[in-house]
């Protein structure tokens, strides 16, 4: 029994699924999106994150770290110049999962994985609402506004009704 054993072997020996995800992670890292099996785009996603992670702190440490992982100079330097600065302002989620369907031959699950593109919007105070402050300033400017209006139109009544 497995108890308590995290991640998934996938039929490989320790040595082979190693290089494998080495391989793996430097050809996602070159080219920005792949298509692989379902468990294997699960189990490449975290060891893509830590390896952008490494690559937003961007200290001589953290390079050798992520070189001693990939091992292709163009691809640690594309990870330190061109990835990790576009996430710069990103807390994590780098990677997205999208399930393509069941490959023909063996019917295995296919997904792509890549990175993400968008930007993130402007963060909201709650849940999407505005804050007590705002609805407060907002409710005194559309009292002031409706207040004069009200007084011109119940004096232009008055007026109308005195001519009459």
């Amino acid at each position: 029994m497995r108890h308590n054993k995290a991640g998934r072997r996938l039929g490989r020996t320790t040595s082979h699924r190693i290089a494998m995800f080495r391989n793996m992670v430097t050809s996602f890292l070159t080219h920005e999106r792949i298509v692989t099996t379902d468990a294997k785009a699960k189990e490449l996603r975290p060891i893509a994150e830590k390896l952008i992670t490494l690559g937003k702190q961007g200290d001589l440490h953290s390079v050798r770290q992520a070189a001693s992982y990939i091992r292709d100079k163009k691809t640690v330097t594309k990870l330190f110049s061109v990835i990790a600065p576009r996430y710069r302002e990103r807390a994590g989620g780098y990677t997205r999962i999208v399930k393509l369907g069941i490959r023909p031959g063996d019917t295995a699950q296919l997904s792509v994985i890549e990175l993400v593109e968008e930007q993130l919007p402007q963060k909201r105070t709650g849940k999407g609402e505005k804050t007590k402050v705002t609805v407060q300033v907002e409710a005194k400017e559309k009292a002031e506004a409706a207040e004069p209006v009200a007084e011109v139109s119940a004096e232009q009544k008055d007026e109308s009704v005195k001519e009459a």
